[in-house]
């Protein structure tokens, strides 16, 4: 990124034709070090089509012409078809090609969940709607391979690098996507609740067949060609079973689409409500066990949900370093402004904190060692509950920065602030994070004691986070009901003490020093750049971006 010098209107070029990986150093180093630098020649490669202005048009048609749905033929037929321009295809095509639909369950290297993080963090920065249909794919591999003969019919369009659009039954397809139907509308969250049935319909080639009544109030990606959804058998409760688009004797399955979503941002993905009329599907995993089974896929997605809301907030600050340096005010560039400088270097610190939250994250679900085993129990849900809430904050800060024209939908901004609350939203919002939290420390406290006496390791020399590790350790031993009312702080405070042993670990002296000074300041928090923790603001800002 460089500045262009003053444009004779003063207004900013579009920020294009640029690489989004080699750009962000600490993104680089982080695949480096998780061991995935045999990946990094096909990064480069991507960054560069992630930041060519031809895939920031495409980003931008598929969320202008939104999916259309056709419930029925125009002979009355039901065809519950989404139609979608192309545009979507082609950003679904550049995920898929990118390995963000299967790359960690097809690669026996434990550094490819490094590898898949690099991808998914910077797909997300310029179209996010396309990683939801993606990522639910990838997640649903490891729940599908409880169906061994379903699985092994399925594996190889699992797969699958190619984007297959066609709208056809699953045997024709060279590739397939897959995606989950979990809340209903009385219980949102507490899927306990759930009404949908499952009748028995006899044996086929994959297991026990089911006819499934009922409803979905969030079915994401009705075009899946088939979805992972909780219903309860008479016998055994709730289940996980397999439901395509199509059954198998090559008729529409009855999965009749209500309505699409009319949502907030996440626009160019069809989000929908549907009803199940006797609609065919086939067992997964263990009767009776469907929420722990289909929590396994959640689980995988909460991960993406952090990578993703990195990747807002390295979006959002490259923008308006990008918008900063090349726009002119009072005599000189706004970047160059101090109390701009301080703001851009808060951005800076905490875009970077994010960066190694997320991809430390990735690199521990390739290993099944104690600690990491650890790390992800009781940071895949901190880490989402953190990353998610501060790329809320980031996006909407980078788009004040814009002033005015930031508030147009002629940028980018505008989308991208209206992306950042989904992930908040998505797989478990802010409170159900905090208390899954709670219950990682409750069910495996030699995980909390793990992960903190990791904390008191890397931070050792620290005063002030040696005693933050100590409060942490005092708020564990408290009764479950105190601790509970505590849940968000508790979550905020080891997830803050986790970013600085990882800037302590991996970023700069002069960074580290920056974020534990301004993060563990009294004044740090409510608004972004009250301090960045350094006599040289600038500083941070020059090392932010290659």
């Amino acid at each position: 990124m460089t500045t262009t010098g003053i444009h004779p209107d003063n207004q900013v070029p579009e920020l294009k034709d640029y690489n989004v990986y080699t750009s962000d150093p600490t993104l680089r180093a982080a695949v480096g070090r998780g061991g995935a630098a045999w990946r990094d020649d096909e990064l480069v490669r991507q960054g560069a089509e992630y930041g060519a202005e031809a895939t920031l048009r495409a980003a931008e048609d598929a969320n202008r012409h939104e999916p259309e749905l056709h419930t029925h033929s125009r002979t009355g037929t039901r065809i519950d078809s989404v139609q979608f321009h192309p545009a979507w295809h082609t950003m679904m095509s550049i995920a898929r090609r990118n390995g963000i639909a299967n790359l960690p369950f097809f690669d026996a290297r434990p550094s490819a969940w490094v590898g898949y993080g690099a991808s998914l963090y910077m797909h997300s920065q310029i179209e996010s709607g396309s990683t939801c249909p993606t990522t639910m794919t990838k997640a649903c591999i490891p729940v599908m391979r409880r169906n061994a003969a379903l699985y092994a019919d399925l594996q190889g369009k699992l797969a699958s690098g190619e984007h297959d659009a066609r709208d056809i039954p699953l045997e024709g397809k060279t590739s397939i996507t897959v995606g989950m139907g979990m809340t209903e509308k009385q219980g949102g969250s507490d899927v306990r609740t759930n009404t949908t049935r499952a009748v028995p319909a006899g044996q086929g080639p994959w297991g026990s067949e089911f006819l499934i009544t009922g409803h979905k109030w969030f079915f994401s990606a009705p075009m899946c060609d088939g979805h992972l959804v909780l219903a309860k058998t008479d016998e055994h409760g709730s289940s996980c079973f397999f439901v395509p688009r199509w059954r198998p004797d090559g008729s529409k399955n009855a999965i009749h689409i209500q309505r699409l979503k009319d949502k907030v941002g996440n626009r160019s993905n069809s989000s929908s409500e549907v009803e199940f009329k006797e609609a065919w599907g086939v067992l997964v995993g263990d009767e009776g066990r469907g929420i722990p089974t289909i929590i396994e896929m959640a689980t995988v997605t909460r991960l993406d949900c952090a990578l993703a809301s990195a990747g807002f907030m390295r979006q959002g600050f490259a923008q308006a370093l990008h918008y900063t340096r090349n726009r002119f005010a009072f005599g000189k560039a706004l970047v160059d402004q101090p109390v701009m400088t301080e703001l851009l270097a808060d951005m800076a610190l905490e875009t970077e904190s994010a960066t190694l939250l997320a991809m430390e994250l990735a690199s521990r679900f390739g290993s099944a060692a104690p600690l990491d085993t650890a790390w992800r129990r009781l940071l895949t849900p901190a880490a989402k509950f953190w990353n998610c809430k501060r790329a809320v904050a980031l996006t909407g800060e980078a788009m004040e920065v814009f002033g005015g024209n930031g508030y147009v939908e002629d940028g980018p901004m505008g989308r991208l602030f209206r992306e950042a609350p989904v992930n908040s939203i998505w797989e478990g919002s802010g409170n159900v994070m905090c208390l899954d939290v709670l219950r990682a420390v409750s069910r495996n406290p030699d995980d909390a004691h793990l992960v903190l006496d990791h904390l008191q390791e890397v931070t050792t020399g620290e005063a002030r986070l040696q005693t933050e590790v100590q409060a942490l350790r005092q708020m564990v031993q408290l009764a479950p009901q105190d601790l509970e009312r505590q849940a968000r702080r508790f979550t905020q405070r080891l997830v803050r003490a986790a970013q600085a042993g990882l800037m302590l670990q991996h970023a700069s002296p002069a960074a580290s020093a920056a974020f534990v000074s301004s993060r563990f300041d009294p004044d740090w928090g409510p608004v972004t750049g009250i301090s960045a923790g350094t006599s040289d603001p600038g500083a941070l800002v020059r090392a932010a971006w290659h």
